[in-house]
């Protein structure tokens, strides 16, 4: 690249954040022009980081737009239902987008930021992730290649793990459908879209089925508090969803000072994180928050051509990477999100790939590699022009979200539903 990418980051929270890093490991691809955000605090906290005049400081996007033209695409990080209106407004005023997932918490919504989009004439690249990955790279190759045949069918597990689901999901921003979206869209659209990728043909109908089984006032236990800090259940370790042992004891305690115990407090030391627990929303009982969202979930699919596929979301196991198995006509890969395994029906042979990418908690190795990955292409494809270089493209992101919708409405209406 001649000169770095200048991106600006509308919504400077956890995910803006982190996308933003790419540019202090890659500052020669990469530079952060501006920020919009509402809150003071993280607008200033990522202006200083990246040395952001203070003319680059907008408190919303709708002021970011109005200024000048002054880089060349925006990541858009702002809350799930927040991102329909300044999607259409950077369209509209020409810059490249990245767009955290989900698009959007509607249909409707989701297909007023694609038309935007092709009207302007602009890239966008959702956050699916999970296609940028190493080991989706190594898998998509052993397709291709056609070492299992055709794809029958796919079994995948997205396990939440119990404390990130009490954390998002429960006590976070994500818990609730009327502030956020459903589970479904919120945490696992990329799954959708992930499968979609790997089918490589259309899906034509889903089927559902997602409670809300276990965290609700009728399971909590007898003599449990409110909140953590009052709780002798929490108190004597006796809850594992306790915030004061999901974010004192297993984390602050050892050291861990980052997501999810920063996203308590800015500033985490003894007192705030005290602070936080007594008198914030992250100290709350599990079973005495305003969460709607469902803690676990299925999904079944059917393809353009009789194969299927069927996913089950959980937030009940230990935080591990995705399992998944495929399988085709000449044999299966099975794969944890690292080690990828692949088994020949002819010779019975069987062979491991590594596509492990160490993991230090940063960008460069969220999400096994994808965060990277993701980053990598888009900045290359706003540099050259080169719309290709973006796996998601924004008729099959569309799509995949859609199946999404589907799935939902077939939840809600107990019914098998076409994809529309």
């Amino acid at each position: 690249m001649s000169k770095p990418v200048k991106l600006a980051i509308i919504g400077a929270g956890a995910r803006g954040r982190g996308y933003a890093t790419y540019a202090k490991a890659f500052p020669e691809k990469l530079q952060i022009a501006a920020v919009a955000d509402p809150n003071e605090y993280r607008r200033n906290q990522m202006a200083e980081m990246y040395n952001i005049p203070q003319e680059m400081r907008f408190v919303s996007y709708e002021d970011f737009v109005k200024a000048p033209k002054v880089c060349d695409a925006v990541a858009i990080c702002t809350q799930d239902n927040l991102h329909e209106a300044p999607a259409i407004a950077c369209a509209k005023a020409g810059y490249h987008i990245l767009l955290e997932k989900p698009m959007a918490p509607t249909a409707e919504a989701c297909r007023n930021i694609v038309a935007a989009v092709k009207e302007a004439g602009v890239m966008m690249a959702v956050c699916h992730v999970l296609r940028y990955t190493s080991y989706t790279a190594v898998i998509k190759k052993l397709i291709e290649d056609g070492e299992i045949g055709e794809i029958m069918t796919i079994q995948h597990l997205e396990p939440l793990g119990y404390w990130h689901h009490a954390h998002s999901y429960v006590r976070g921003n994500w818990r609730n459908e009327a502030e956020s979206s459903p589970m479904l869209l919120a945490k696992s659209c990329h799954d959708v879209d992930w499968l979609r990728g790997i089918m490589g043909k259309k899906c034509t109908a889903v089927h559902s089925f997602g409670t809300l089984r276990h965290f609700k006032a009728s399971e909590k236990p007898a003599g449990a508090a409110d909140r953590c800090t009052d709780c002798p259940v929490a108190v004597e370790s006796k809850c594992p969803y306790s915030a004061i042992k999901v974010y004192f004891r297993d984390r602050y305690c050892k050291g861990h000072k980052v997501w999810p115990v920063n996203v308590l407090t800015p500033e985490v030391t003894d007192e705030t994180l005290t602070d936080a627990l007594k008198n914030g929303p992250y100290g709350r009982c599990v079973y005495n928050c305003d969460n709607d969202v469902v803690d676990n979930q299925v999904v079944n699919m059917i393809f353009e051509d009789g194969s299927t596929a069927q996913m089950t979301m959980t937030g009940f196991n230990f935080h591990s990477g995705r399992i998944t198995r495929i399988f085709g006509s000449l044999g299966e890969i099975i794969t944890d999100s690292e080690m990828v395994t692949i088994r020949h029906f002819l010779d019975n042979s069987e062979r491991t790939i590594d596509s492990n990418v160490a993991n230090d908690g940063g960008i460069l190795t969220g999400h096994g590699g994808g965060d990277m990955g993701l980053m990598e292409n888009f900045v290359k494809a706003v540099a050259n022009n080169d719309p290709s270089l973006i796996l998601t493209g924004i008729d099959e992101t569309l799509e995949s979200h859609l199946m999404v919708f589907a799935a939902e409405e077939s939840r809600r209406t107990k019914t098998v539903c076409d994809i529309k």
